[in-house]
């Protein structure tokens, strides 16, 4: 994923960037960069590589080596950015944020008929952020040079361009997948991923953009340059998973939902299964937790911690490179309550279950501390599909999903043309697919929250939102 934020004042703004930037740090661990204007020194740019310190921590002295009084800046989960372009558009800044599908197709497209070269990476692979501004620079000003962007990218960009007077032009992807908020206040207005980031810093809120919608930002107006398209699919894992709890996105709180979400999910337990021997409801730390509150709260049973996750070295399971060093820290970072856990039936409710290596860890860690049994309750449907606009998952095929490895050992290939069943909890077929996956990951009981639940929590129309990852509908 990635995640970026900007300001446009009157006065110094590096450190309120610096502070709104940071504030996406859960969204992104691979590099972290900044752009600024100055009137007397004109546009900067630092990029850091965040995977094994903070951006904090690699930006703490950016004080003392630029200033300016418009800034942007991004956390990126893939290349380096914010890149700097020299163009006939003029010298400006630019990151984004999603992903470009069809990168070989473009270039091959751009080299016929430009014969232009870019900066190659490691392997011949290209900096996507600098693709996007070829295709920008391709048209005559810069709105029309997104919209150009925009219409050949197969996936999804949302664009922040910092110009060479100051100004900066924010882009929401064509379809509105990912938010685009934007603030204001007595010096200016600032453009973010997180709508809490500048919140923080003293903005309020002013507006969303709308999708594929294009603003003008300067300290005294935000001007529209392409009014919103109607076709809107917002991704729902903003707030089942990756979403921070105090962002809204179209009105709704992600921690607000993530409450309802467990009340459903409880409801549903309730209504199919009975009131379960359970001791202790708890979340699968930290995105689980809130879901999990919701679920303790209709059930009547009592929410605990039962085991804590150590942070203040390794804040987040993902960042390592590879998938076995993952699993390792997630594993070290558990801390139990034995409590909380010695001969205890407990139920934990998990974000989401993707590939099932990790939360396996989770559920043998815990009958190692003593747990009687351990039942596993997933915030969001099965994961039948890979998602191809955000790149949040680092999943390289859809057989690393557990859902498909399941289905294909079940049923084979067939089984595929049966996804909607396997989803579904009553059929079947998903009464296979959840006692197969138990059985792997030593699960008492498992149970997904259904479509109609999760879309319900989010409060949303289903043709607003994008649910490919659970039903394929794009």
């Amino acid at each position: 994923m990635g995640g970026f934020f900007g300001i446009t004042s009157h006065e110094d703004c590096m450190m309120d960037v610096f502070f709104g930037v940071d504030y996406h740090s859960h969204l992104g661990t691979r590099r972290g960069g900044l752009a600024a204007y100055d009137r007397e020194i004109g546009l900067q740019r630092k990029i850091h590589n965040i995977e094994n310190a903070p951006f904090r921590t690699k930006f703490e002295r950016i004080f003392d080596e630029m200033s300016g009084t418009s800034a942007i800046g991004v956390i990126s989960d893939t290349d380096p950015q914010p890149m700097m372009i020299r163009s006939h558009l003029g010298t400006y800044a630019i990151c984004t944020i999603g992903i470009i599908n069809n990168a070989d197709e473009l270039l091959e497209q751009y080299f016929q008929n430009s014969g232009g070269h870019f900066d190659a990476m490691t392997g011949g692979k290209i900096n996507s952020c600098e693709l996007l501004a070829a295709l920008i620079d391709q048209k005559g000003d810069f709105v029309e040079g997104i919209k150009f962007a925009q219409d050949l990218i197969e996936g999804t960009a949302s664009v922040l361009i910092l110009k060479d007077d100051g100004s900066i032009i924010a882009a929401r992807d064509k379809v509105g997948r990912l938010p685009v908020a934007i603030g204001k206040s007595e010096n200016g207005f600032a453009v973010s991923f997180e709508n809490f980031a500048y919140q923080k810093l003293g903005y309020e809120d002013y507006k969303e953009l709308g999708p594929g919608e294009i603003v003008e930002l300067t300290p005294d107006s935000c001007i529209t340059k392409r009014e919103p398209l109607k076709k809107k699919r917002i991704c729902s894992f903003l707030w089942s998973y990756y979403g921070y709890p105090t962002s809204t996105y179209e009105g709704v709180n992600v921690e607000a939902m993530r409450y309802i979400n467990g009340r459903i999910m409880a409801q549903n337990d309730k209504e199919n299964l009975g009131d379960l021997d359970i001791d202790y409801v708890g979340g699968v730390p930290d995105s689980g937790t809130p879901h999990a509150i919701g679920y303790a709260n209709k059930s009547c049973k009592p929410f605990a911690r039962a085991f804590i996750k150590y942070t203040p070295t390794w804040s987040r399971s993902f960042m390592p490179a590879r998938q076995s060093d993952r699993n390792k820290i997630a594993k070290m970072k558990q801390i139990p309550v034995y409590d909380l856990i010695k001969g205890k039936n407990l139920l934990f409710v998990d974000d989401s279950i993707v590939r099932g290596t990790q939360l396996r860890e989770t559920v043998e860690f815990l009958y190692e501390n003593g747990a009687k049994s351990v039942h596993m309750r997933s915030a969001c449907p099965p994961i039948m599909f890979g998602c191809k606009y955000l790149n949040f998952s680092r999943s390289t095929s859809d057989m690393e999903l557990i859902a498909r490895r399941v289905i294909m050992e079940l049923e084979g290939e067939e089984g595929f043309n049966h996804i909607k069943e396997y989803s579904d909890g009553s059929t079947e077929r998903g009464k296979s697919l959840r006692k197969t996956i138990c059985e792997k990951l030593k699960f008492a009981s498992l149970e997904f929250q259904s479509l109609d639940g999760i879309i319900e929590a989010i409060g949303l129309d289903k043709s607003e939102l994008c649910t490919y990852c659970w039903d394929g509908e794009e």
